[in-house]
């Protein structure tokens, strides 16, 4: 009755944002739309697996499990759900799936109208995803349902003497697939056992995203022979760091893709640079080799375009946290982030393995990039720390796969 009473309050102060934000606006009209492409779009004599996704992080976490599925067991449909539209916005059109739709809220007539419409033959729920009805209801319906890329933290809820009734929906879990030992042990001592230590399908994902990169001749025309430093996500205090280092050592050359690509921004940019830069979508094969930063002024590349770097910079870290540092380590390149990366286990992996480099300001940053482009085997080093951390945790994905029955 709490867990409900939650619910509809959640869902009575999702509807009232609507009125006066497009995000939550958007979150409400898709909800409601869910049922009739539901009952429009479903093959009834389908057998459809469910893949469920808060968000887009969440949603990459288990694209290398929908992806491997539908290579290997084609039989099969897809459908994926989001709950935010930062997931669903971003790949309502994902070709992996047969069907993409929101989730509508945990509402126990909601559940019960999801569940009888989409009528799924497993589900799998990635991370954080614990959503107590819907879960009550595939398991009273004896489907099953897996936790994928799951993490707990003995602060969660689950493991505090007020959350004792709520842990029970973990339970209602075919298998959970955690990713570190601590997990484990943390479920053991509220009874759930049917758990795998499998590590984070997050190392596969980027392995696949590595291994299938694109070709970009025109970065490749602007790199030529030049050591090349990449900044991906980047914000503005992380551009005020590593233009000024830029703008000081002719001998290097730098791509900048930023995570807010605006007019305004893109301009921000340009007007602290003190040598030649040229906008990506205005690049040509004869003006981009003259150029010394290249700025990506379009989204869907930057994961492609480390692999053109010998140094990496990854922003956020003097923010609202660090973005994705597995994308360029991936490419057995260091990488460097700022101070707020505490609670991103990726960075500081790679900070005890030497493959990552936190900078607090524009004297540390100095100080390692001197120390990188006057030490080319401590380069190297730093690199190759960074790829073997990526490599050495990769394989969730084949450990998940043999304990499925399909």
């Amino acid at each position: 009755m709490i867990y409900n009473l939650v619910i509809y309050i959640y869902l009575f102060g999702v509807k009232v944002a609507g009125l006066f934000s497009a995000k939550p606006a958007k979150m409400v009209k898709g909800h409601r739309e869910v049922f009739d492409a539901l009952r429009d779009k479903i093959d009834r004599n389908a057998r459809y697996i469910w893949f469920h996704a808060a968000s887009l992080g969440e949603f990459e976490q288990g694209r290398p499990l929908i992806e491997r599925i539908r290579k290997e067991y084609p039989g099969y449909k897809i459908l994926q759900t989001f709950f935010s539209p930062s997931g669903y916005e971003v790949r309502k059109n994902y070709q992996g799936a047969d069907l993409v739709c929101y989730l509508p809220f945990d509402t126990p007539r909601n559940v019960r109208r999801f569940v009888e419409l989409a009528n799924p033959c497993m589900a799998f729920f990635i991370k954080y995803e614990f959503w107590q009805n819907y879960l009550n209801e595939l398991h009273r319906r004896g489907i099953p349902a897996y936790s994928v890329s799951s993490i707990f933290r003995p602060d969660q809820i689950f493991f505090r003497w007020y959350g004792k009734k709520y842990s029970e929906v973990l339970k209602t879990f075919a298998h959970l697939f955690v990713q570190n030992e601590v997990s484990k042990e943390l479920l053991s001592k509220i009874g759930v056992t049917d758990v795998t230590v499998v590590g984070d399908t997050r190392f596969d994902r980027v392995l696949d995203i590595c291994h299938q990169a694109k070709q970009l001749p025109l970065v490749e025309k602007f790199k030529g022979e030049a050591l090349t430093f990449v900044a991906g996500s980047s914000w503005g205090p992380d551009e005020d760091i590593f233009i000024k280092y830029f703008n000081e050592h002719p001998g290097m050359k730098l791509v900048i893709a930023p995570h807010v690509v605006s007019d305004s921004h893109l301009k921000e940019i340009m007007d602290k640079m003190k040598r030649s830069c040229i906008r990506y979508t205005e690049a040509t094969e004869e003006n981009v080799a003259q150029a010394d930063c290249l700025i990506i002024d379009c989204y869907g590349l930057l994961s492609s375009i480390y692999r053109y770097g010998e140094i990496s910079y990854i922003g956020g870290g003097f923010g609202v946290g660090i973005h994705n540092v597995l994308e360029a380590a991936v490419y057995g390149i260091p990488v460097i982030f700022g101070p707020n990366n505490k609670k991103f286990r990726e960075a500081q992996h790679l900070l005890e393995k030497k493959g990552g480099f936190e900078v607090t300001g524009y004297d540390d940053f100095s100080r390692l990039m001197d120390q990188f482009l006057s030490d080319e085997t401590c380069l190297k080093q730093a690199g190759k720390a960074a790829g073997d951390y990526v490599n050495h945790h990769a394989g969730a994905l084949e450990k998940i796969m043999k304990d499925i029955p399909f």
